[in-house]
């Protein structure tokens, strides 16, 4: 049955060990229990700020195997440029027990490999050019896929409902872009306000409103794929065309009289 039990901390009675162990298990009960459904990836916060030097990871929480990893304090890890794709990734350790706890740890590493390991995640990347300086704001929607000197969030692997969805620092770009080009598009507004509000959007969602807004075939898309087709909105709702995914490419005649 549901309950709610939270223990009396009161001068003159005995603290017993059932009182600690409510006081210890409820919050943890309640965060596994509230993103049980949620895939792997990034849960909350893990923002990345760039210094001179160095980026910043941002406190926040991440999912990998079913448990919740906090990082309580911003984490700072310093960069060199080498013209080569960097991945900043999480790295899951193996369980470790002791007499007090037992531990489930990571590191934060900066690696050249794009392939990802089974107990890896990834935050970001970038492939710096020698002499030039990493940025990790964007100028334009297109911007989020420049290859070189800027932070690329299209690979990250953000926690959905039992499937990864995309970033939301993407969708909030491309929303406000869109909503800014008073589209009239009903699938459009509609979108845009749900980037907004909502705290995430799931993937399914955002392969529906692609497929349906360019009346394509219904498909899973990839992340690259998800940025190429919402690009491709924004500029036809800049210039107030109409592009579809059947386009049969045949040249329109007029004829004057």
């Amino acid at each position: 049955m549901f309950a709610n039990q939270y223990p009396h901390f009161q001068k003159g009675r005995i603290l017993k060990r059932e009182m600690l162990e409510n006081l210890r298990d409820y919050p943890r009960e309640f965060l596994d229990l509230y993103f049980q459904d949620y895939s792997n990836g990034i849960i909350a916060g893990v923002n990345i700020i760039v210094a001179d030097a160095s980026v910043i990871i941002t406190k926040g929480i991440v999912k990998h195997n079913g448990k919740l990893y906090v990082l309580h304090s911003s984490y700072e890890l310093p960069y060199e440029a080498t013209g080569n794709e960097t991945i900043l990734k999480v790295r899951f350790a193996e369980e470790v027990n002791d007499s007090d706890f037992t531990n489930y740890t990571t590191d934060i590493v900066l690696d050249h490999s794009i392939e990802l390991a089974h107990n890896e995640l990834e935050l970001a990347r970038f492939k710096l050019k020698l002499g030039a300086k990493l940025r990790s704001e964007h100028i334009d929607f297109l911007d989020f896929a420049t290859e070189y000197n800027t932070v690329n969030y299209l690979h990250c692997q953000y926690a959905g409902l039992q499937k990864s969805t995309y970033h939301p620092k993407i969708l909030h770009y491309f929303a406000r872009e869109l909503l800014k080009n008073r589209p009239s598009n009903p699938y459009d507004i509609a979108f845009a306000l749900e980037c907004i509000n909502q705290e995430r959007v799931q993937r399914d969602a955002i392969n529906f409103y692609i497929c349906n807004r360019l009346e394509l075939d219904y498909q899973t898309l990839s992340n690259s794929q998800i940025h190429k087709y919402l690009n491709r909105i924004l500029v036809e709702s800049k210039g107030g065309g109409r592009m579809t995914g059947h386009n049969k490419g045949r040249p329109k005649r007029m004829i004057v009289d």
